[in-house]
């Protein structure tokens, strides 16, 4: 007799499965995710006499764990993000939106890592010539990268097992196919299936596998979050289409700091690394204009100086208008309440602007201080003199609260020439000599002292 089938409805969001269709998904609270899938209903299998190999259980103090071995891509911000290199035996999750350079990313690495390792290159999006035309683009060519245009994981799986690359790289994830489920390649339960059997083939044969991963329009990971789990590390791969810059992000690492970040800037051959961010973010910089300031900030534990810009206007409209470019829409919104609140700033029949210039997303709470005085430079017309850099949180009376890693953020704005600092009171006790010689410290508690000194 033929199996039967039933029909379920799974979440593209988090995988929940109904046998019913619903317009909320029970578990997520998303609404309009649940898709109709077919599923094969199993057979109870028969008790059988298991025997437990207790072998498996060890002391952990008889575990060994020898010396851990890493591939050096020879790319210093993707091995920085990575905490020193791939390591031997990791499922790595690289994703970000599309046309950002994921695929330019992994060639790169392949031209690289070829010259000491085999390197299996699977795409189930592009076909051998097309990836053949990015490698020539990028210079790269050696008989030890290998090319397969396929989407049958189980295939791919065999294949490896056979031949047993040293790296394993697949593009992307949502294009692999598991034959043995009816469900469509891309839904929620290929995906998992797919990286499933990646995860068990790469273990088994301790083989490091890059799998790059699609976004949804809200900018997250399509597919299923027990795919973020499995993998032993996320990489987010950000930046704006109209930008050249990139950064790499670390959301999960079990190898390395999740704290790290990468920049890179797209050019015509490839990604090039960016070591200098903060020079690069400051170069074209207008001095003796009202309405900007310098930031620095913490992408991960590398201080980065960043200019903000603000502008206000007379509104034409009934209603003022409030933008915000690479800062929280609602946190500029707390900041100019604060400012009129506590300050006596009045922004209430003015239109304010906020942009964040290379297209660097602030989201550091130390950024405040530096908005709040681009906000009051752009009101008053007085420009803020060029050689000034100002960080620290701002909370709701108006006072100037402590942030960490003062150390590092003095130092980088003595590297790059800047002579003053407007930082809180607080903070200047954590600073050493070393740091502080050759700049001006000035303290403030509150944000009309931050003011009062600048103007």
């Amino acid at each position: 007799m033929a199996q039967k089938s039933k029909t379920v409805f799974v979440c593209s969001e988090c995988g929940c499965e109904s046998p019913k269709w619903v317009g909320k998904c029970p578990q997520c609270d998303s609404w309009n995710t649940m898709n109709e899938e077919i599923s094969e209903i199993e057979k109870p299998a028969a008790a059988k006499n298991r025997v437990f190999n207790y072998d498996k259980v060890s002391s952990v103090m008889e575990i060994t764990t020898g010396e851990e071995f890493r591939y050096i891509t020879g790319i210093g911000e993707l091995d920085r993000v990575l905490g020193g290199g791939i390591v031997k035996g990791s499922i790595i999750l690289l994703s970000g939106d599309p046309g950002i350079g994921k695929s330019t990313l992994l060639m790169q690495i392949c031209g690289v890592l070829c010259f000491q390792s085999s390197i299996l290159y699977v795409s189930g999006e592009e076909s051998s010539k097309q990836l053949k035309l990015r490698a020539d683009r990028l210079s790269i060519s050696n008989n030890t990268l290998y090319i397969m245009a396929h989407r049958d994981i189980e295939d791919i799986c065999d294949y490896i097992r056979q031949t047993k690359p040293e790296i394993v790289m697949v593009d992307s994830i949502q294009t692999m196919n598991l034959s043995a489920l009816n469900s469509s390649p891309g839904s929620v339960t290929q995906v998992r299936e797919c990286t499933n059997l990646l995860m068990r083939v790469g273990k088994e044969l301790d083989i490091p596998i890059i799998i790059v991963g699609h976004v949804n329009k809200d900018g997250a990971i399509a597919g299923p979050k027990v795919m973020e789990h499995i993998v032993d590390a996320v990489l987010y791969f950000e930046g704006e289409r109209n930008y050249s810059y990139r950064i790499l992000r670390a959301v999960k690492n079990r190898y390395g700091s999740t704290n790290e970040i990468g920049v890179f800037e797209m050019n015509d051959n490839g990604l090039r690394e960016v070591p200098n961010p903060s020079a690069m973010l400051l170069s074209g910089r207008i001095k003796n204009v009202s309405g900007t300031c310098i930031a620095c900030v913490l992408e991960g534990t590398r201080p980065i100086l960043a200019e903000v810009q603000g502008l206000v206007t007379t509104t034409g409209f009934g209603n003022p208008r409030r933008m915000a470019t690479g800062f929280d829409f609602n946190r500029m919104n707390l900041l100019l309440a604060v400012l009129e609140k506590r300050m006596g700033f009045f922004f209430s029949n003015l239109d304010a602007y906020l942009n964040i210039v290379g297209g660097l997303k602030l989201d550091e709470p130390a950024a405040d201080l530096a908005v709040m005085l681009a906000l009051v430079s752009g009101l008053k017309d007085k420009a803020i003199p060029d050689d000034v850099v100002a960080f620290g949180e701002v909370g709701l009376a108006g006072e100037v609260r402590a942030v960490p890693r003062v150390n590092a953020r003095v130092a980088e704005m003595a590297r790059l020439g800047f002579t003053r600092c407007v930082l809180p009171a607080s903070c200047i006790k954590q600073i050493g000599d070393t740091v502080s010689g050759s700049i001006e410290l000035i303290g403030v508690r509150n944000v009309r002292e931050a003011i009062t000194a600048i103007f």
